[in-house]
């Protein structure tokens, strides 16, 4: 029998893409284990097989305890995992990416280094968020008061439009339940945006703290391509499930935006955003997939690039001695 430690490792063409997984799934108060390729979530109830490869991120709340096989089943497939608070409204920690090639990095880091293409990534977010207004031009503090009176605008439209009262966006941190039942669905749809844009945003080997809009934070950019769909899809959800009960909201919320994420295909929308965003110009001419790559090079004079696993003792030598 071949046992988990002599699994070959999987390489990215034997992976399931990012876009064509689960967006996210959510555990609370249950075991997480693994049978064969498939972790196992067991509860009082009985035991649940979920394909691993299939997971775009696993959520897990609180009351879950999960193996160490578990983690590397679920590591060797390049799912995500975010240890979250009740109703998935609170991040704890997270987990890896899907690609083995760094060339997204490494875009996302040039064009975040260069103020320039810094602020023309700023006005092509705000464009795809609002594609009715023209950025051109716009300086970044243009850039966030127009963004803040859309999103004002947007929560008045959908009060109106549920006939909810609307008294204002309030959300204390740590306490989900001080809020109304509609800002309880806000926030339950915003925190579970969060988590699918991280996966994607770690999936596709991009750093989470390079942001083209937001700064200073460890999550900046899962920020930023979260807020891409705030406005087309969390809030007016979050209003739709208010309007129809105040009970259970966050629960509700979650299971109801899964499903529209599901429907809507943003897991393909949201990698396709993000390659578009950082290599607008290489993202679709149909040349190799970055993330189908495995493998390391060196670098060396005049922006060249040499193969890894050999010795350059001698610097003239282009014909190295393998290691």
């Amino acid at each position: 029998m071949t046992t988990p430690g002599r699994r070959a490792a999987l390489t990215p063409r034997h992976l399931t893409r990012t876009s064509e997984r689960l967006s996210f799934v959510y555990l609370e108060r249950c075991t997480v284990h693994r049978d064969a390729n498939a972790i196992t979530a067991e509860d009082a109830d009985g035991t649940t097989h979920i394909p691993s490869a299939t997971i775009g991120t696993l959520l897990l709340g609180p009351g879950t305890r999960i193996t160490h096989q578990a983690m590397s089943v679920l590591g060797e497939t390049g799912a995500a995992v975010a240890w979250v608070g009740e109703n998935a409204v609170r991040y704890y920690a997270g987990g890896r990416a899907l690609t083995r090639s760094s060339a997204l990095a490494e875009a996302q880091a040039l064009t975040w280094a260069n103020p320039r293409t810094r602020l023309a990534v700023a006005r092509a977010m705000y464009r795809l968020r609002f594609p009715d207004e023209d950025p051109a031009g716009l300086t970044r503090q243009e850039l966030l008061g127009r963004e803040g009176r859309r999103v004002k605008d947007c929560y008045r439209d959908h009060a109106a439009r549920t006939g909810i009262p609307w008294r204002g966006r309030k959300y204390t941190p740590g306490d989900f339940t001080s809020g109304d039942p509609v800002n309880q669905a806000v926030t339950a749809a915003a925190q579970c945006m969060y988590g699918i844009a991280h996966a994607v945003v770690a999936s596709l080997g991009c750093s989470p703290a390079l942001g083209f809009v937001h700064s200073g934070h460890e999550l900046s950019f899962v920020l930023d391509i979260a807020d891409l769909y705030k406005t087309e899809i969390a809030i007016p959800l979050a209003f739709d499930i208010a309007a129809e009960d105040d009970q259970d909201v966050g629960p509700r919320t979650r299971r109801a935006l899964r499903d529209r994420i599901n429907a809507t295909s943003l897991l393909d929308r949201c990698v396709d955003d993000i390659k578009n965003l950082i290599t607008p110009d290489t993202a679709n001419t149909g040349a190799e997939r970055a993330d189908d790559l495995d493998r390391v090079t060196l670098h060396s004079d005049r922006g060249r690039q040499v193969p890894s696993g050999h010795n350059y003792a001698d610097a003239d030598d282009e014909e190295a001695v393998p290691w």
